[in-house]
């Protein structure tokens, strides 16, 4: 069966000069549209899980259902990647279920909330690292913290993020201390900040370069030209989405997200994974609202839920075609754990520069 490290597929992504979406995931119907989708488009994926995905959904029943996932389209290169670990036991239990990359966000601490500082993110982060290549398992850090521009703040997601106002520096990723993280931890991939945000409320206008800086992204990749960059908080928030939703009762303000031009002007900066949540339960809850609304006395779940999967396929397609992941999977071998772990330990993963 087709299970993926995120190093594997991301070498694979920047060699080809493709993005890979990854999209973030909590129960069956969501990982049914996504995968249905990389099915159509014959792209990789990567799923991802929270911590407040794990919680909601149980660790065992979402270990479960990834195990199903892949049998079913055993044709794609399917990743399962931990969105945002908090410390090095969340990390653990993540592949001791079967996750075959994690997240060790060390831009906050345990609690996810207060920003900490280099020395901090650098140590656990490497702990962490450490330990998942022992077992050939990927490892994404994060430098800089999460959060807009705008506000000088940022939007918690499933419990995680910065409380309160913090500096503007704090919010934009030094490109020299990118390079100092990546030497010190020799993470796989490298989350920055460039004031992306979560949720659906990322900006109060159409994104520019005062308020998303893309220019922080082609900085660091200028420098670290082999290290695969992250872009989170990635959701472009359809206004005709948002239209649907307010037409059948919802009350979205008015909102901009990362327009998608932004992100294909980042693949070609080093930009090989792309977060995206918002977009997808955006194209959930419009069309259940649709069929609620127009049906009022349906009580059937599955009257909702099926054309809710159809919304989110056809998003999740638009982006692997936007992306240029379509077309991919087929030109990869997955290959196990355990011989990315021999490969970890002969050095021939390690971060190159210059």
């Amino acid at each position: 069966m087709a299970r993926i490290t995120l190093r594997q597929l991301l070498d694979h992504a920047a060699e080809y000069g493709y993005g890979v979406p990854a999209f973030n995931m909590n129960n069956m119907e969501q990982g049914l549209a996504i995968m249905e989708a990389a099915e159509e488009t014959k792209s990789p994926v990567i799923l991802q899980a929270s911590r407040g995905a794990r919680a909601y959904a149980n660790d065992v029943v979402l270990a479960k259902l990834i195990d199903a996932l892949v049998e079913i389209h055993p044709d794609i290169p399917v990743c399962m990647h931990l969105d945002h670990g908090n410390n090095e036991a969340t990390c653990v239990t993540a592949i001791q279920y079967g996750f075959t990359s994690v997240m060790m966000d060390g831009s906050l601490k345990e609690d996810g909330k207060t920003p900490a500082d280099y020395a901090y993110n650098s140590g656990i982060t490497k702990r962490v690292v450490d330990m998942a290549h022992w077992g050939g398992v990927s490892v994404e850090g994060e430098i800089g913290v999460l959060g807009s521009l705008e506000s000088g703040g940022g939007e918690q997601e499933d419990g995680h993020g910065v409380e309160g106002a913090i500096s503007h520096d704090q919010l934009l990723t030094d490109p020299e201390q990118a390079v100092e993280f990546v030497k010190d931890t020799h993470v796989d991939a490298l989350a920055v900040a460039m004031g992306t945000s979560h949720g659906a409320y990322k900006f109060s206008r159409k994104p520019d370069g005062a308020v998303l800086a893309m220019n922080v992204i082609e900085e660091i990749h200028r420098r670290l030209p082999n290290m695969h960059l992250v872009m989170h908080g990635s959701s472009s928030v359809p206004e005709d989405l948002q239209e649907i939703i307010n037409k059948y009762g919802g009350q979205m303000k008015p909102t901009w997200g990362v327009p998608v031009e932004e992100i294909q002007r980042g693949i070609k900066h080093g930009v090989r994974k792309i977060n995206i949540d918002t977009d997808n339960r955006m194209a959930l809850t419009g069309a259940i609202r649709k069929v609620l609304t127009e049906n009022p006395s349906e009580f059937d779940p599955r009257k909702y839920l099926t054309p809710a999967m159809a919304a989110m396929r056809k998003l999740c397609k638009e982006r692997f075609e936007q992306f240029g992941t379509a077309g991919n999977a087929q030109k990869i071998k997955p290959l196990p754990v355990a011989e990315m772990a021999k490969r970890y330990k002969s050095g021939s993963l390690d971060p190159k520069f210059g």
